[in-house]
């Protein structure tokens, strides 16, 4: 943290007044004093706050077993497993810089440590993927010190120093894996860099929902003792000591097009700290994974725009500077050489300024005055670019200007985000009332665009003077009106977003005639929606957000109500009938279309609506670390489906809205399947749709809506619930839907379902239907040009097939030609392109990351292995197989060209996908 100045805003003023009362248990004991006269502390006070008593449990990284495949760091709620990835020089510098630091001078540990590096890189390639990375550092230190070949007390300092740098590395450990060493190391020789997840003692609660998301056994729950916390500890001070992700390993090409594997912009400590965490948030709260992303997304976007713009804004000043003295000195006569060698003469016995001379050599002669009004003006917007640079990079908190502010709807959000006196927020924060957000977003909206709107205009009036284009009776009132609608696309995204945070409740309901109000107004506020169903904050009362069968406070379960009778509002399509707004309906279920439609919203010119699924383990009645297992779930039974809409993106509704991240987009229901022991006892399988029931069942908001039926009263009056859905309603009299489970004993069972859940599985499969047609993905619509493509094909076999017969042709050749080009015709939209190439992957070298598996389900399949094969190449669309190769963290999927003309943007994607070729 930088020093303060003592104001408002400095953190260390703050905490040694007023927060660290509350740290010692001595709340009650604080003076009444202005931060809580006023209700104000500092950004990213939550730093001081340490976690540790509140886990019982910690994560252990298992550096052999990673694959880097970021599901960790992605997913944890209070920002305390990052990732990051070195050279391995800069560990060495590292290293070395904290033995100095202590106060102990190194002589030899530059130059050798480039030894030990080569001895490593050696040892690493030998051992592969499984390498032990700290051993064997161990191990080439060893052989370093074996072979230099040093006189007396020389060889006794090596050791020494080398006994100190093992000291200082500690037990740290690394991790070589395909995508930053193996994948590097074939490209470049000696440009691999070490993988580190590192546990953050201070902000982990222990809530172990990165083990769950962990396929590979990287990450282990261990007990938590003291012996333990200490090791942590050491283990953060050291990862505070590295440097930040390398930009030579960054996997992203052009994050605002949204090139590349998205979440790995958390490697980057900015990035991943852009919420400092130490808040009152329950273990393992989806609303934080959620909010932590989205401002991680934010200030990903930013940090390159604000280092371009200060650059930019230095060689304005520089020029500015550089053209006003140029201007100046042009009213000085230099063209009377004897009046200047006079002027210099008289001064022979003194120092000649510029003054002097000028005085001198207008002595006795008429000359042009200076232009005082141009010369104020052009000397004030001087001053006004050098604050503009100190905006940026210092402003009154020391650490320049804010990548966003925040203002927050009263809830969850709220409490969790402004316990006092910890914020865990390192930009502006504020809450007003439970329904006002949007509408205090607007008006600090347009307060913040006039502020943004005079460093422009400063930077646009310093060009046009520079360029001799500047015109006052021209400008000046064009400026005079200038705003931010009057911003060019390269301004507005250099504008720190203005961010509504609330629940379902907030916005969903009392709140939602303010949100609505917002989307017209056409004012690029961006909303976020943590949509829990229910209302969290106050004991989990019921919201319009819920579901049908859903038991809350308020809609109880018994004799007369049997949990929520209504149908959900959805707020997805509320915001696309404005017309006005980018709207985004996803969760952590595929944070990569979380990640891309934030980044879209964000660098919209309109309003932007967030609505996110966000799993509260208290209301829905599930585990500390089921957050992202049950957004999974609600994905893939229809329960939350993936929505976007971008009135940019077209015209119609179909060209506006998509579908795209969810699964089985033409079946009603995915599948899945149930692992199980037979009545031999011997392991068996059995795949199923995944309905809305079957996610139901997984959590404790629906429990009273099940019954097992135990296997004596099985009969055939019980139909699978995605079967019984398909029923009349005369048909289902006297039948009762079920799902299947296994027991403890892991055996099949048969659990009976009310009629309620019923109707909200119902009520899902058919908001599903709605959003497929709504998205043009009507699975029984029929493709003009796909029938088109059909006749030209089999008229074009059938005319030829008959000249050649007439002809006594090679029939069967010509028919074999033309049967294959009708075969290779594209099954939708747009024609077959020559020289087709399909995606081809190398199956061998797979990691399991699951990437292409989620991205394109319908080209990529897991084998028996567990390795991913090509089951259809022309299965989904070009621009899925692209991101899968982006994502794919082994990089071994191979796009091939794209087997459709009809896809839109295929020169980019055909660019993006050379790489991978």
């Amino acid at each position: 943290m930088p020093e303060g100045d003592g104001g408002v805003s400095d953190i260390h003023a703050f905490w040694e007044r007023t927060g660290s009362f509350y740290l010692s248990g001595q709340g009650e004991e604080n003076l009444a004093d202005p931060y809580i006269g006023m209700s104000v502390f500092p950004a990213s006070t939550g730093v001081y706050r340490d976690m540790t008593n509140i886990r019982f449990e910690y994560p252990d990284w298992v550096a052999e077993n990673c694959t880097a495949c970021g599901n960790c760091y992605s997913i944890c709620p209070d920002s305390a497993i990052p990732g990051l990835v070195n050279t391995i020089g800069e560990v060495f510098g590292a290293v070395i810089e904290r033995i100095e630091r202590r106060g102990t001078p190194t002589l030899y540990l530059r130059r050798e440590t480039r030894n030990v590096e080569k001895r490593l890189r050696a040892l690493l390639d030998e051992a592969g993927e499984a390498a032990e990375v700290r051993r064997l550092l161990d191990q080439a230190i060893l052989e370093v010190l074996n072979e230099a070949q040093m006189e007396g007390s020389a060889q006794e300092s090596l050791e020494r120093e080398f006994g100190l740098f093992v000291e200082a590395i500690g037990e740290f450990r690394f991790a070589v894996t395909k995508p930053y060493y193996s994948n590097k190391e074939k490209k470049q020789k000696n440009s691999g860099g070490l993988f580190s997840i590192t546990v953050n003692p201070y902000t982990c609660k222990g809530c172990m929902e990165c083990v769950d998301v962990c396929d590979d056994g990287a990450l282990v729950a261990l007990p938590q003792t003291q012996e333990a916390i200490d090791k942590l500890r050491r283990d953060w001070e050291f990862w505070i000591d590295l440097p930040t992700t390398n930009p030579q390993y960054s996997r992203i090409d052009d994050l605002d097009e949204k090139v590349g594997a998205l979440e790995t912009m958390l490697l980057d400590k900015a990035s991943y700290e852009s919420m400092n965490a130490g808040d009152g948030s329950c273990l393992g709260c989806g609303e934080k994974t959620a909010v932590h992303l989205f401002t991680s997304t934010v200030t990903a976007l930013m940090q390159p725009r604000v280092k371009a713009q200060v650059a930019k804004i230095e060689r304005l000043i520089a020029e500015l500077d550089q053209h006003i003295r140029l201007r100046l000195s042009a009213s000085v006569d230099l063209g009377d050489v004897a009046a200047v060698s006079a002027a210099v003469d008289a001064s022979a016995d003194t120092d000649l300024t510029l003054s002097h001379l000028s005085a001198s050599l207008e002595a006795g002669k008429a000359s042009a005055p200076i232009d005082q009004k141009w010369l104020r003006w052009a000397t004030q917007l001087l001053e006004k670019l050098r604050y503009q640079k100190w905006l940026y990079t210092e402003g009154k908190t020391g650490r320049g200007r804010a990548e966003m502010g925040i203002i927050n709807s009263t809830g969850c959000t709220s409490v969790w985000g402004s316990t006092f006196p910890y914020n865990p927020y390192p930009f502006p924060w504020t809450s007003h009332l439970f329904q006002d957000s949007p509408s205090v977003a607007m008006g600090i909206f347009e307060g913040h665009m006039t502020k943004m709107a005079e460093g422009f205009k400063a930077i646009r009036m310093a060009e046009l003077e520079l360029a001799g284009k500047y015109k006052p009776e021209q400008h000046d009132d064009f400026f005079r009106r200038f705003n931010w609608k009057q911003f060019t696309d390269q301004e507005f995204r250099l504008c720190p977003p203005v961010v509504a945070v609330g629940g379902d409740g907030a916005m969903y309901d009392i709140g939602f005639q303010n949100l609505s109000r917002q989307m017209m107004s056409g004012v690029p506020v961006k909303v976020m929606i943590l949509d829990t169903q229910v209302y969290s904050n106050t004991g989990g009362q019921a919201c319009t957000s819920g579901f049908i069968s859903q038991v809350a406070d308020m809609s109880p379960y018994g004799k007369a109500w049997k949990g929520k009778s209504e149908i959900r509002k959805e707020m997805s399509l509320i915001g696309a009938a404005h017309r006005t707004s980018f709207i985004l309906q996803s969760s952590a279920a595929n944070v990569t279309h979380m990640l891309e439609g934030f980044i879209d919203g964000l660098n919209s010119r309109r309003p932007a609506v967030f609505n996110i699924y966000t799993t509260c383990q208290p209301e829905h009645g599930v585990g500390d670390d089921a957050s992202a297992r049950q957004a999974r779930m609600a994905l893939d039974s229809r329960a939350y489906p993936m929505f976007r809409f971008d009135p940019d993106a077209g015209t119609t509704f179909e060209e506006c809205g998509s579908i795209e991240g969810n699964p089985a987009i033409g079946s009603d229901w995915s599948r899945y399947t149930i692992n199980y022991l037979d009545e031999n006892g011997k392991e068996a399988q059995l795949e199923v749709p995944l309905t809305f029931a079957d996610f139901a069942l997984t959590e404790g908001r629906f429990r009273k809506q099940f019954r097992m039926a135990p296997p004596e009263t099985w009969n055939d009056d019980m139909v699978q619930m995605h079967e019984f859905l398909r029923l009349d309603e005369d048909e289902r009299e006297g039948k009762f839907p079920y799902v299947w489970g296994v027991d403890r004993k892991n055996r099949l069972i048969r659990i009976l379902c009310t009629q309620e859940l019923a109707l909200s599985c119902k009520e899902r499969l058919d908001f599903w239907h709605q959003l497929r047609a709504i998205a043009g993905e009507n699975p029984n619509r029929i493709d003009p040009q796909q029938v088109a493509n059909q006749a030209k094909a089999e008229m074009a076999q059938s005319l030829a097939a008959t000249l050649l017969k007439l002809s006594g042709g090679n029939v069967s050749a010509m028919a074999d030609n033309l049967s294959g080009a009708a075969a290779s015709a594209p099954a939708a939209g747009g024609e077959a392109l020559d020289g087709y190439e399909p995606v081809w992957i190398e199956t061998p070298e797979c990691t399991a990351c699951d990437e292409c598996v989620e991205i394109a389900p319908g080209i990529f399949q897991y084998n028996d292995e567990k390795l991913a094969i090509v089951v259809n190449p022309q299965g989904g669309s070009y621009e899925s197989i692209v991101k899968a190769a982006e994502k794919c963290t082994a990089e071994v999927i191979h796009p091939g060209t794209p087997w459709s003309s009809g896809e839109k943007n295929l020169d980019k994607l055909i660019k993006r996908a050379e790489k991978f070729q």
